[in-house]
């Protein structure tokens, strides 16, 4: 056997990326600074990494000359790069929008006839349209609504929360299918969706509350039979779709013998911390059930945008940690931003794996891009979580053997100091080293 070994390092900022292939010897009793693999024991299936292509996203894009948009798609989206498959877009207007839009606003029009995607045609579906053609096929989407129309909600606004009317929750559930029909008809392929971003978040931007009985009774009388009726009941559901901290007890409320074949997985996000232990109850009581992150990024009101490793080993970290409790997706947030972390209309600007500087018109490579690169280049869609064992809490790993039989191990380093470490397989091992605040990657082709 061989292992092909790369490893990341930052230093002065500046991207250092080593590669090695390195033979397997045959195991002689080995004892220390082992991680062990072990393939015959298995979990999740793994579906693909993505990012969210958010209207301030396709309106920075749209400000791109056609070499630096290359580059930036042909690294997200071909197979020698990053090999994103999949994505998010918000339904109507979000925080990453220039401004606040919605697809009909006439509270008077009950047939929908006023309807329109043009908003979304602006900035989104160029982007898309795009990363399609470099992709080689359909994106698989989800779509989320962070706010119903403003007429329909108590507080008659997109912003502050606020809740859906009693009223329109029937009109609220056919207007997402009507979204997703034409988007459909576009030629978009939808298939998931998350009933509500951030439910529990009253935000200065586009929100909406449903407390754990509001959302339960919405997909079970309204949404699901919405989907059913328009012909849509493949569309997978996710509830929740908001941080970690309360994601079982969420799950614990809305799903029952009623509402279990409704729900397709819970979708959660990093912003509360760790909590890795949550997704493991949910697997442990509901099996079947799919655990998508659907966003995260730097904040940067909470981290510090100079920071740039330190934000990068964050990610890793919750990455390795989210996969290792049985994540099946992963969906980044914004796939590209201004060089203030934007636009947003609310100015609650955040970082991006690509910056783009719209003064010298010039494309910035962030840390986190390298380091989402050691997981979604290798963990390839289908591959399967294998078991393993380690010396050492000093460092992070997770491992993956992919459909064509190649075993991937991500290594996490944020120490100060290197780390000698063998990796042991079916009678054999490899020594490696990971040195300091380091990410590496090992393909072993059995």
């Amino acid at each position: 056997m061989r292992l092909e070994y790369i490893s990341t390092i930052f230093l002065d900022n500046k991207k250092h990326v080593e590669s090695n292939t390195i033979e397997f010897k045959k195991d002689d009793g080995i004892e220390n600074n082992v991680i062990n693999l072990y393939p015959d024991m298995k979990y999740q299936q793994f579906e693909g990494f993505g990012g969210a292509l958010t209207d301030s996203s396709g309106y920075v894009y749209s400000l791109m000359g056609e070499d630096e948009k290359k580059k930036m798609l042909d690294t997200y989206f071909t197979k020698e790069q990053m090999n994103y498959s999949i994505a998010r877009i918000h339904i109507d207007s979000c925080d990453f929008s220039l401004e606040h839009y919605e697809a009909m606003s006439d509270c008077m029009d009950r047939n929908m006839e006023s309807f329109s995607l043009s908003r979304s045609e602006k900035y989104i579906f160029p982007l898309l349209e795009d990363a399609q053609k470099v992709l080689g096929k359909p994106l698989e989407v989800m779509i989320s609504p962070w706010s119903p129309p403003a007429f329909m909600k108590t507080n008659e606004q997109r912003n502050h929360g606020g809740k859906l009317k009693e009223e329109y929750k029937e009109f609220w559930a056919d207007y997402i299918c009507k979204y997703i029909k034409e988007l459909a008809n576009i030629g978009y392929k939808i298939t998931r969706m998350s009933l509500q971003n951030e439910p529990n978040a009253t935000q200065t931007w586009d929100s909406c509350v449903y407390s754990p009985k509001e959302e339960k009774e919405f997909l079970r009388d309204y949404m699901y039979p919405a989907l059913v009726r328009h012909g849509l009941s493949n569309i997978e559901i996710f509830i929740w779709d908001h941080n970690k901290e309360r994601v079982y007890e969420r799950a614990n409320e809305i799903i029952d013998e009623e509402t279990n074949h409704m729900v397709a997985g819970i979708a959660f996000h990093w912003y509360s911390g760790d909590h890795f232990e949550g997704l493991s109850l949910i697997k442990e009581k509901y099996p079947d059930k799919k655990l998508i992150l659907s966003e995260a990024c730097i904040e940067y009101y909470k981290f510090n945008k100079e920071d740039y490793l330190a934000n990068a080993e964050k990610y890793a970290h919750d990455i390795i940690g989210n996969l290792n409790h049985g994540m099946n997706a992963f969906y980044d947030w914004n796939i590209l931003l201004d060089e203030k972390g934007g636009p947003n209309h609310v100015h609650n600007y955040c970082d991006a794996p690509f910056l783009y500087d719209t003064k010298k018109m010039k494309l910035i490579e962030q840390n986190t891009l390298a380091y989402l690169y050691h997981f979604s280049h290798y963990i390839l869609p289908g591959a399967v979580r294998i078991a393993y064992t380690k010396y050492t809490d000093q460092l992070e790993v997770t491992a993956f053997k992919n459909t064509n039989q190649s075993i991937v191990v991500v290594i996490l380093n944020r120490t100060l100091h290197s780390m000698q470490s063998v990796i042991r397989l079916n009678g054999e091992y490899a020594d490696i080293t990971m040195e300091p605040q380091s990410i590496s990657t090992c393909e072993i082709n059995l």
